[in-house]
């Protein structure tokens, strides 16, 4: 049977597209500047951390617990102006991405990615993220984070694809693992020089006719 023509790129964007929002390095920036104690701090984030990814509480919510469970001498604004401004983008990719998708209309772009509605909203916006993605499956809006595999499978409705006709890229490889076992093309994203690379390949290659490695 002939291999489906390829049709849906999947992106993960903290870590390929644009830094992580509001990892772990912006938490200790966070502690270090507003004097915070960053382990009470991390144990209560570790703890609600999920229910913000999930959309079910808001990031006011998420503060009140992990930030103001205290008197502090800084304001909630202050404190989330902060949080936004940690986002940075990446050298290359996304530019690259955003040129290369005006150039192959035929191929959709999809976000899959893990993230609370503020910050998700925010980066979408001040990035421009919509010239690039035609649809995204986020953590807030969906109520599943990955490794979940039905986020992908939510991906695959939307699209109204098939596994093998998706290509996947995350900059973590369990995530990338994980969208392999449903049958999707998944690549673990670790420079722009590669991924560029195998973008390349895709788009003047059919599926059919390109040799497929999975990443180790």
């Amino acid at each position: 049977m002939k291999t489906p023509e390829l049709k849906i790129l999947l992106f993960d964007i903290g870590g390929v597209l644009l830094n992580n929002a509001w990892g772990h390095e912006s938490r200790r920036k966070a502690a270090d500047l507003f004097t915070l104690d960053y382990e009470e701090m991390n144990v209560l984030h570790n703890f609600i951390f999920s229910t913000y990814e999930t959309g079910k509480i808001t990031l006011d919510e998420y503060l009140d617990t992990v930030v103001f469970n205290h008197a502090r001498d800084f304001s909630r604004e202050e404190f989330k102006d902060f949080m936004f401004a940690q986002s940075v983008e990446l050298p290359n990719m996304l530019a690259w991405l955003t040129a290369w998708k005006q150039n192959h209309c035929g191929f959709r772009i999809f976000a899959v990615n893990n993230e609370g509605r503020e910050l998700n909203q925010y980066r979408i916006n001040t990035f421009n993220l919509h010239q690039v993605f035609d649809a995204f499956i986020s953590s807030s809006e969906v109520g599943m984070v990955k490794p979940d595999p039905n986020i992908w499978r939510l991906a695959m409705g939307i699209a109204q694809a098939q596994p093998e006709q998706c290509v996947y890229f995350d900059d973590r490889l369990m995530l990338a693992r994980a969208a392999r076992k449903l049958g999707i093309r998944a690549y673990h994203h670790q420079s722009f020089d590669e991924t560029r690379q195998i973008l390349e390949a895709l788009s003047h290659s059919p599926l059919s006719d390109y040799e497929y490695q999975f990443n180790q």
